[in-house]
């Protein structure tokens, strides 16, 4: 009687292990629209959110479309044709998905815009990003630290370039980052030589580093052959920041006679943590993804258990043209040469031997 009894919990104990497991692989399939390979960022938040679901018992079907709208399209369409429970997209243009929403609205599939907001559409049920005005002025304060403003009075040469003009994040970088600055230019403190300013000049279309980089050749040749030094230039992402740095090398910026300027950047990629540890870019603005995708995994696990997002800390900022999306904001954070090992080595966000 006993070994029966034993059997039977041995059976009811092994029953409810396969039960549990079952119902962990039967959460669903979660699909994950990113824009690119070509940021080092992407590739991480992709791993990062395949990681943070798999973590929470769903499985995930990931594509990235290399910056061409039509395969993103198409990429989203597929996920929705095999009944995925859930979109996560980064948008390459927050402007053409509208069709495709609707699609996956009418099959009941919830949609998050991920740190991108997709416009235009009102089947965007959420939105998890960082405060991106935030990152804006974080960048504008990091150029007058490193310029040591305002103890040194100017006037200062700046030039300002902003991300992608098809990204709604870019015009939150730069209005965030011209808060800061546009007094300052009043006041004559700051100099914009080139006079280019706005994001109707100073866009970056695809967030492209090669395109920066021509135009900080055509800003230098232009406005900075009469012996004038560029002091700064307000760069919104790493990538950019690089080509800008490039560019600057190649008219001689870099060497004792002509220091580099104060550069700004985001993402903390490692080529550019690099530059900050040698003195070429002066900063850059970390916004940790493993957090971003955390919440974002959380995010999907409530909603799909029918509960009320405990985590949205936003209902007013973001409009899309069509309503407001609700939004989950997290802090970004400024890094330079002082706390790149704290912010990003020490709570393992770049390996340091990455940095060697």
């Amino acid at each position: 009687m006993k070994l029966i009894r034993t059997l039977i919990a041995t059976l009811a104990v092994g029953l409810a292990a396969t039960t549990y497991s079952a119902q962990a692989q039967d959460k669903g399939t979660v699909g994950i629209a990113m824009p690119t390979k070509s940021s080092l960022r992407w590739i991480s938040d992709g791993n990062e959110l395949v990681k943070a679901l798999g973590a929470a018992g769903y499985k995930t079907d990931l594509q990235f479309a290399e910056d061409d709208i039509p395969n993103q399209l198409a990429q989203i369409e597929n996920m929705v044709t095999k009944d995925v429970k859930v979109l996560i997209i980064a948008s390459i243009d927050g402007t053409t998905l509208s069709a495709v929403l609707q699609q996956a609205h009418d099959k009941g599939v919830k949609v998050i815009a991920y740190d991108r907001l997709i416009r235009d559409s009102p089947n965007v049920d959420y939105y998890t990003t960082f405060d991106n005005f935030q990152v804006g002025v974080l960048q504008a304060n990091s150029i007058l630290k490193g310029l040591g403003y305002p103890e040194k009075k100017g006037p200062f040469n700046l030039e300002l370039f902003g991300g992608s003009p098809d990204d709604n994040n870019a015009f939150f970088f730069y209005d965030g980052a011209m808060s800061v600055f546009q007094p300052l230019i009043d006041k004559g403190d700051f100099v914009v030589k080139s006079g280019q300013m706005g994001m109707d000049k100073v866009g970056t279309l695809r967030w492209d580093g090669a395109v920066a980089q021509a135009r900080m050749d055509n800003l230098l040749s232009a406005n900075y052959s009469d012996g004038s030094r560029v002091d700064a230039v307000l760069s919104p992402y790493d990538g950019l920041s690089r080509g800008i740095i490039s560019s600057l090398r190649g008219v001689g910026y870099g060497t004792e006679d002509q220091p580099w300027p104060i550069i700004s950047g985001q993402d903390a990629e490692v080529p550019s943590v690099k530059a900050i540890i040698a003195g070429e870019q002066y900063s850059t603005v970390y916004k940790d993804t493993r957090e971003l995708a955390k919440v974002t995994a959380d995010l999907v696990d409530e909603v799909m258990q029918g509960k009320e997002p405990s985590q949205i800390n936003d209902t007013k900022t973001y409009d899309n043209g069509v309503k407001v999306v609700p939004s989950v904001l997290l802090t970004p954070y400024e890094v330079d040469k002082s706390n790149y090992q704290e912010k990003v080595v020490d709570s393992g966000y770049i390996k340091a031997e990455d940095l060697q």
